[in-house]
């Protein structure tokens, strides 16, 4: 009768296999396979799986080969062929059927076959087997997952073919050494998709079997002791089988399976955008750390025993199973969003040390290959700097909007610190700071990226920023104090912080700065301006007219104090000149030329005025001392007494501003009635004084030290002169 049924390690539905019994085992009477009271499963069959397996199909062949070569049968020698061709025509035909009754038609392929091989493997003589272990066949051992007790039988009918074949045995039967050779051969296929089947299941819910694994381990162990290299002769039979290559692919497909698994419940439209991406990539994060804890605390000490390397197989299996699958991600990654979550999880969640979870578990990457292609990866920050270009003039673009939205509104800024305030360089410092260390994160070549396209999109930033603002409603001293102090900030910690990328920016902010100050100043002119037209009349000499201007300068420099001390002073030193230079102006285009005791007392009027002048700035913190000695040279050639001394006055004027010119002197001159001569001695001698500053290099052209060059004088004075 058929074998009785074994109670398996795992519950499942299946069929018997072809059972290969010891020639000492008595042959069990024909009997149709569907009328087995207990049939034990085939190898590709276990917990819950419907689909019948490999082994079920190489057992149900077996039978029919066993059919075909029972003792005194006349048999046809295609019927092996036909048998197996059927078979499998069935199998493939009804493989897709998940039920429990796909099998059944399997099992009952072929009715009426004998179960056994001993008497196929026992027509002659031969030597004796050890008895198998109660009675059992190899397909019940396997079934039960014996594995090594299972390979030890199947390795002794190895022996006993290669015996009756050396002894000559199947000289007349050829056919029938490669029906037995086919037996053996197939069991040894169905024990090794029961090692496939046993790695599938170890990462599954109902946990590590650490008794299979084991199995797995010494049974592979033990085919590569029986079949160290292939045979010279070409035996098919004792060539090497290769399992721990088997059981490698088979813990690379599980991986596969595994990492597939990671978002397949997502929704198609939850997975578009930045976060169903990430959603996804937090899921493979947790999958990978458990299943990988699972190997390394449970399925690695079960394949030690047997010096098992499973840690590394599973390493390499997980990994490549990754790198695949964000492979496919970085396919259909679009916007900046998606690709820096690709580049960040590879970078800094899988490549991070900790990413186990566990202090004493670490995913080292060291030999293994890049998670993404150098290529790939290439691509990803190419497209990700590409988008990343658009997304920072888009946010700078956001930036500057607000900016206007407050001038509309006309907010006054604020005052922290004493100075005046504007959100502007906070958002930069934000914007770039985001990005740079996200960049970072990454790679440093991608940091060095992010930083060129931050420094070229502020350089064109900056312009539009100031165009913007000029066009405003909102230029008056607390806005412009305000964006002065914003684009100082920017130019002193950027620069600081980033002196090799962001050193092309300081051009434009510098430029940006100073046509800020200049509009400042401008609005100091065009409150002030009227008052000068007062200074040097005869009303003038009698009424206190710089009183009021100089109340608005200071009202004026109330706001310097809230600008940052390097433009305050910048500012405040121009406000200096530009108070002495409109005061000269004044002097040397009076209204009426002064004469006698109004002479003099415009003299002593502009020494105090001049006085007062350089207190005044002295107080207020101007460095722009150089200014202090024109006005009161001027005043001493106005009202000097001895016209001898005339002469040493005009070298002092021009020696501390040698930009003064011709036409200055003459017009100071004409101040004074001294007649031509004098005039033209005094003018020889200053035209001598001019061209040895030229010729010694000092032309008064620096910037910072101008004053008289910058001061129109009307060409009637050099008419009044001609007259003299």
């Amino acid at each position: 009768m058929g074998s009785p049924a074994v109670k398996m390690p795992s519950p499942r539905t299946v069929t018997s296999g072809p059972e290969l019994h010891s020639p000492k085992e008595p042959a069990e009477p024909k009997t149709p396979l569907t009328g087995r009271a207990g049939s034990v499963g085939a190898p590709g069959t276990h917990r819950g799986e419907a689909r019948p397996g490999l082994a079920t199909l190489r057992q149900a062949f077996a039978r029919a080969s066993q059919r075909a070569s029972g003792p005194g049968s006349e048999e046809d020698p295609g019927l092996l062929r036909r048998s197996s061709r059927f078979l499998l025509r069935s199998w493939r035909r009804r493989a897709p059927n998940d039920s429990p009754a796909a099998e059944q038609c399997q099992a009952t392929a072929a009715p009426g076959v004998t179960d056994g091989v001993g008497r196929q493997l026992s027509t002659g003589a031969g030597p004796e087997e050890p008895e198998p272990e109660a009675g059992k066949s190899v397909a019940d051992l396997i079934s039960q997952r014996k594995l090594l007790t299972a390979f030890e039988q199947l390795q002794h009918l190895e022996a006993q073919l290669a015996a009756e074949k050396a002894s000559h045995t199947f000289e007349q039967d050829p056919t029938g050494f490669a029906r037995r050779a086919m037996d053996v051969c197939l069991h040894y296929d169905g024990l090794a998709a029961e090692i496939a089947a046993i790695v599938r299941e170890t990462l599954g819910p109902d946990g590590v079997d650490a008794a299979a694994l084991a199995e797995v381990a010494h049974v592979v162990r033990a085919e590569e002791e029986a079949h160290p290299t292939s045979p010279a002769d070409g035996d098919f039979l004792r060539t090497p089988r290769r399992w721990r290559q088997h059981w490698e692919d088979a813990v690379r497909r599980s991986a596969q399976e595994r990492v597939r698994q990671a978002g397949a419940g997502q929704a198609p439209e939850a997975a578009e955008g930045a976060s169903g991406l990430a959603q996804l990539l937090a899921e493979l994060g947790v999958l990978l750390r458990s299943d990988l804890q699972k190997v390394q605390l449970e399925v690695q000490p079960a394949y030690a025993a047997a010096g098992f390397p499973a840690w590394e197989a599973y390493l390499r299996a997980f990994h490549g199973a990754v790198a695949q699958r964000l492979q496919e991600l970085a396919h259909d990654a679009r916007g900046c969003e998606q690709l820096y979550t690709l580049l960040d999880w590879a970078a800094n969640v899988y490549g991070s040390p900790n990413f186990l979870g566990a202090p004493d578990l670490t995913l080292s990457t060291e030999p293994l290959p890049p998670l993404l292609e150098p290529e790939m990866w290439a691509r990803l920050e190419s497209d990700y700097t590409s988008f990343l270009e658009t997304k920072i003039a888009s946010c700078l673009d956001r930036i500057l909007q607000m900016e206007q939205s407050r001038w509309e509104a006309a907010e006054t800024p604020d005052v922290l610190q004493d100075r005046y305030h504007s959100p502007l360089s906070k958002d930069v410092h934000m914007l770039v700071a985001e990005h740079v260390k996200a960049a970072r994160a990454i790679s440093a070549e991608l940091e060095a990226t992010t930083l060129k396209i931050c420094a070229r999109e502020l350089g064109l930033f900056v312009p539009r920023f100031q165009k913007a603002f000029l066009e405003s409603e909102a230029v008056n001293e607390p806005h412009l104090g305000a964006n002065i102090n914003a684009c100082e900030e920017l130019r002193t910690s950027l620069l600081a912080r980033f002196p090799g990328t962001f050193a092309e920016l300081e051009k434009p902010l510098v430029v940006t700065i100073h046509t800020f100050q200049k509009q400042l100043l401008l609005v100091l002119q065009r409150d002030v301006q009227p008052l000068f037209r007062d200074l040097c009349t005869k009303a003038w000499l009698t009424q206190d007219t710089l009183l009021p201007l100089m109340e608005k300068v200071l009202a004026f420099a109330r706001h310097l104090e809230l600008v940052v001390p390097a433009c305050m002073q910048e500012i405040l030193q121009e406000v200096h000149r530009y108070v002495v230079r409109e005061y000269l102006a004044q002097v040397l285009s009076p209204q009426k030329r002064l004469q006698g005791v109004d002479r003099k007392a415009c003299s002593q009027k502009m020494s105090l005025e001049a006085q007062a002048i350089d207190a005044t700035f002295q107080h207020l913190g101007s460095g722009a001392t150089w200014l202090s000695r024109a006005i009161p040279c001027v005043a001493d050639i106005l009202g000097e007494t001895y016209k001898e001394d005339i002469q040493r006055h005009l070298e002092t004027l021009i020696k501390s501003y040698p930009d003064i010119r011709r036409d200055h002197v003459l017009a100071i001159l004409s101040l004074r009635r001294l007649g031509h001569r004098r005039n033209q001695r005094l003018l020889q001698h200053a035209q001598d004084l001019l061209r040895a500053a030229a010729e010694a290099g000092d032309s008064g052209t620096d910037e910072r030290r101008v004053l008289f060059q910058e001061i129109k004088v009307p060409t009637s004075v050099n008419m009044l002169m001609t007259c003299i």
